[in-house]
């Protein structure tokens, strides 16, 4: 994980698009907050794969997310039930369970439903924000961040070295 969280900070260091890394965030975070053996994961691994992300941030998403996830799931069950009983949606769902596709979604479960419907709705949120930030941070913080004794003391660290070597191509 520290490995990771180098090569992610590189990555935020670096002239990268911040679109391609707030995109893997936000991708992270889908697959991160939904129950990861869920079909429609698969969808979005493909577009992973696809689309031109940045996979460190990706998975630091994916695993930020994760975490988070075990403390969201209440709200999540409590979406998906209310999502899943609510009067005006039973044809819906009625109509869609007929689909084996849908089925094979696992839709009609509160968790995968609270989940994914929670996760695509913030989907964008997180991609604007996290775009935001990431230019902010290195029009200002990262100039002022390499000037603290903190950073000069990160510098010295077996943290930084590892952070160096990435640079230089050597961690994979």
């Amino acid at each position: 994980m520290l490995t990771q969280l180098a090569k992610f900070l590189k990555v935020l260091n670096s002239d990268s698009n911040p679109g391609q890394i707030s995109l893997a965030f936000a991708l992270g975070m889908i697959l991160g907050l939904t129950p990861l053996w869920s079909a429609h994961n698969l969808i979005f691994l493909l577009l992973v794969c696809i689309v031109r992300i940045n996979l460190s941030a990706f998975l630091v998403g994916f695993t930020f997310f994760s975490a988070l996830a075990y403390l969201c799931d209440p709200i999540f069950n409590s979406l998906g039930e209310l999502l899943l009983t609510h009067q005006a949606l039973q044809p819906l769902w009625t109509t869609l369970y007929q689909s084996d596709i849908w089925r094979l979604l696992h839709f009609n479960h509160t968790l995968t439903l609270g989940s994914f419907v929670l996760a695509s709705i913030s989907a964008i949120p997180v991609f604007i924000i996290f775009r935001y930030l990431i230019i902010k941070y290195r029009s200002h913080v990262m100039a002022w961040v390499e000037k603290t004794k903190l950073a000069k003391w990160l510098k010295a660290s077996k943290f930084y070295r590892l952070y160096e070597t990435l640079g230089q191509g050597g961690g994979n």
